[in-house]
């Protein structure tokens, strides 16, 4: 049995990039919006035809719509992507959450999971998505221990 790059990636990762049936989608609409276009022009009155000026701005005001779309899009796989790298760049770092009951905690991050819902950091065993982290800084190294020496006065 053989595995395709895609098939060993971690759904999460692969979520950010769009998928067929988004295309597929857009596609649909497109055409439903043709339809509907045709269908005004062919049960128009022919003594008040409709004005192709309000027609060809309809048109415009799809086609702007959906490149808003793809942008947003883009945006929100720019967040995903963003939100990914600054979890993983969380690792081996000293963080404060807050866990399920709302108490403040604190950890260092031993591993992240890219889940369709957001990158979640595993701490100490427990699961804690991003969001709940408060703050991020270097892990406390031990302190050395405090070393006295003392030195005797002639009296």
């Amino acid at each position: 049995m053989s595995v395709t790059a895609t098939e060993s990636v971690n759904p999460g990762l692969l979520a950010m990039a769009g998928s067929p049936a988004d295309s597929a989608k857009g596609a649909a609409d497109q055409d439903m919006f043709m339809q509907l276009l045709v269908a005004q022009l062919k049960y128009q009155d022919p003594m008040n035809p409709a004005d192709t000026t309000q027609m060809m701005s309809q048109n415009a005001q799809y086609s702007a719509l959906q490149e808003m779309q793809k942008v947003s899009a883009g945006m929100n796989q720019l967040l995903s992507a963003q939100l990914s790298f600054g979890a993983a760049g969380m690792l081996g770092q000293q963080v404060s959450y807050l866990d399920a009951n709302g108490v403040s905690q604190s950890g260092v991050p031993s591993g992240v999971s890219f889940l369709p819902t957001g990158p979640v950091l595993t701490i100490d065993g427990a699961d804690v998505p991003v969001s709940s982290i408060t703050s991020v800084g270097t892990p406390s190294a031990a302190l050395p221990a405090a070393t006295s020496t003392s030195t005797s006065t002639p009296a």
